[in-house]
């Protein structure tokens, strides 16, 4: 698809189109909200209408020179975002995470999320582990994504895989959401985009 012609909407994040070795890309910054997680951070598909189908975008996070010790470089996706930016489904990693020797962070190279409840704080606060796992990813290095969505099911493969990095049977805004595709960002990453491809089937 061609970045530079796609209508794209900033929602609290700071978005510019850029080369990057070469490459055109869109560069997305979270803006707004400095100290929150999990929250509506993303550059917008503004055309975009999405219920079910596939989503498959390339993904490249660094940390920025200011990045808190939290930090991830989260990168990932928003979809069957409402027209208000108050409810969405998401997916994201943790490149940091990814070839970790710590246990527990090596099990939160990716994540699932709903918005505004659901997110990775709830799920952690109860001790639900469902929605995150593991994934052999690094900062500055393409990630592929591959989001397939069919009804209150989420499938999510990373770099071409057969076998999915994440199963999520019962997406939490239910089978009927619909709404926009984003590009989700979070706190202290400076993410790169491109390639992204959206078929629906409905």
């Amino acid at each position: 698809m061609n970045t530079e012609s796609t209508p794209i909407e900033a929602v609290h994040t700071a978005v510019e189109q850029t080369t990057l070795n070469g490459e055109s890309v869109l560069r997305v910054v979270k803006k707004d909200k400095i100290m929150e997680f999990d929250e509506n951070t993303y550059a917008k598909l503004s055309d975009s209408t999405f219920h079910d189908g596939t989503i498959e975008v390339k993904m490249l996070s660094r940390l920025l020179p200011d990045a808190p010790d939290f930090a991830r470089g989260f990168i990932g996706i928003a979809f069957r975002i409402n027209q208000e930016d108050t409810k969405f489904e998401s997916f994201y990693v943790r490149p940091t995470n990814g070839r970790v020797d710590d246990p527990v962070r090596k099990n939160r190279g990716v994540q699932y999320f709903s918005y505004p409840k659901y997110t990775f704080d709830y799920f952690r606060n109860l001790a639900i582990t469902d929605f995150e796992g593991p994934a052999d990813i690094g900062l500055d290095e393409w990630i592929s994504l591959k989001a397939v969505i069919n009804g209150a099911k989420g499938e999510f493969y990373l770099n071409d895989s057969k076998e999915p990095s994440l199963v999520v049977e019962n997406m939490k805004h239910g089978a009927d959401a619909k709404g926009a595709v984003g590009f989700f960002v979070d706190i202290g990453t400076e993410a790169f985009f491109k390639d992204w491809k959206i078929t629906a089937i409905d």
